[in-house]
């Protein structure tokens, strides 16, 4: 096959790019042809205030996107068109491209865009389901995009004329864990035979540091943002005082100068690294007794869970949403409430009482989450695709 993925690049990088690295390097190594077609959002920085009005009405639809595709749609002679993020450069345009030359579209779904117009489902420091099924317009009113009422109106409108003009019905859905699955299908319109649940995977590592070798430390690495829950495993940390064991941050964030500064004022044993390199944050996992997520929200799928099991390193993690669904106790880990520091002190001490959790978690992470099995599913996936598009109903699918 002839195979275009589509992604619109954040302006920090994060686990999504990670996962299309992956996913374009196990097609390529199956026999595959992959063609990127890609955008990123630091464009707009360099952009033109003359130009930066148009933005709105391009992340509803880019006419530059729809031409473009459907030109490489046809010169390339593609196959299928694998989307992973449309937002805000690329946007939808690119469904309506894939589906006018007749090409079967899978989308990965990362987060929860196409329910919440924040794409988090979370708000003032909490789960937030009010816009879940079809209530878009009560984000209108906190301002749930970037704390703006206008940017959240076009975000709702995106959504709404895209689910009007019935275009969703001819994507085939790549969910990443059954939790996600089960709450993307509140999409309206949306049937559950186009939604397949298809985990992310990370290649091998060649090399295991044996649980006996490992470092006294833990590590958390991700964003230093509040719904990361970073405050959360600080005042654990704060709490356990002299007996604390230690921990390494790597990220950046919106809470980067005020974690500096609670870590300096209360004298943890934390060690803040900034920004670091993937390979070097792998290295580090995998010569720690354990990776920290204390997230506070549900997660799409956080690639640094796959990560750290692929090199036989064990998760104390959140029991919420992804986090908590993909973290099996005693398995491949510990979890904990999610906003509480003493049951997140209970899992760490909780985890050494687990022998064999180095060997389970590896032996976990070759059964659920190889890239042999994944190329499996993926392949199922695609095949079921020229179903979808066969069969497309709405606006576009009646002109089939």
């Amino acid at each position: 096959m002839t195979i275009l993925i589509v992604h619109n690049c954040y302006q920090i990088p994060g686990g999504e790019d990670t996962v299309i690295e992956n996913e374009k390097k196990m097609l390529e190594d199956y026999g595959h042809k992959v063609i990127l077609y890609t955008r990123n959002n630091a464009e707009l920085n360099g952009m033109k205030l003359s130009k930066k009005w148009m933005v709105p009405l391009m992340s509803l639809f880019n006419i530059r996107t729809y031409r473009e595709v459907k030109r490489v749609i046809k010169n390339r002679h593609i196959d299928l068109v694998h989307v992973h993020n449309t937002a805000h450069l690329i946007s939808p345009a690119v469904y309506y491209a894939a589906v006018v030359c007749r090409i079967p579209i899978v989308q990965t779904i990362h987060n929860f865009r196409f329910l919440c117009p924040a794409a988090v489902l979370y708000r003032n420091g909490r789960i937030c389901r009010d816009c879940v099924p079809d209530h878009l317009f009560c984000a209108v009113r906190h301002k749930c995009y970037r704390n703006s009422r206008l940017q959240t109106i076009l975000c709702v409108l995106n959504l709404k004329l895209h689910r009007k003009t019935g275009i969703y019905r001819n994507i085939t859905y790549i969910c990443l864990t059954d939790f996600n699955r089960e709450v993307f299908l509140n999409v309206p319109g949306i049937r559950p035979s186009q939604v397949f649940v298809k985990p992310n995977f990370a290649e091998d590592k060649a090399s295991l540091v044996p649980p006996e070798k490992r470092k006294e430390q833990f590590i958390y690495a991700g964003r230093l943002e509040k719904l990361k829950g970073v405050d959360v495993m600080l005042r654990a940390w704060r709490q356990m005082g002299a007996k604390a064991p230690r921990l390494v941050i790597c990220g950046t964030g919106t809470l980067e100068e005020r974690c500096r500064t609670y870590v300096a004022d209360h004298r943890l044993n934390v060690e803040m690294k900034g920004f670091v390199p993937n390979e070097e944050v792998c290295r580090m996992v995998a010569e720690s007794k354990a990776l920290i997520l204390p997230t506070q929200w549900y997660e799409g799928f956080p690639m640094s869970m796959i990560e750290a099991y692929s090199v036989g390193t064990p998760v104390i993690g959140s029991d919420l949403g992804n986090v908590g669904s993909i973290a099996v106790e005693g398995i491949t880990g510990c979890k904990f409430t999610c906003n509480s520091e003493k049951s997140l002190i209970e899992a760490i001490e909780r985890l050494g009482q687990y022998k064999d959790i180095y060997a389970s978690t590896l032996t976990e992470y070759r059964r659920s989450y190889g890239r042999d099995s994944n190329y499996r599913i993926l392949m199922e996936i695609y095949k079921k695709s020229y179903g979808v598009i066969a069969d497309g109903k709405g606006l576009f699918g009646n002109h089939l």
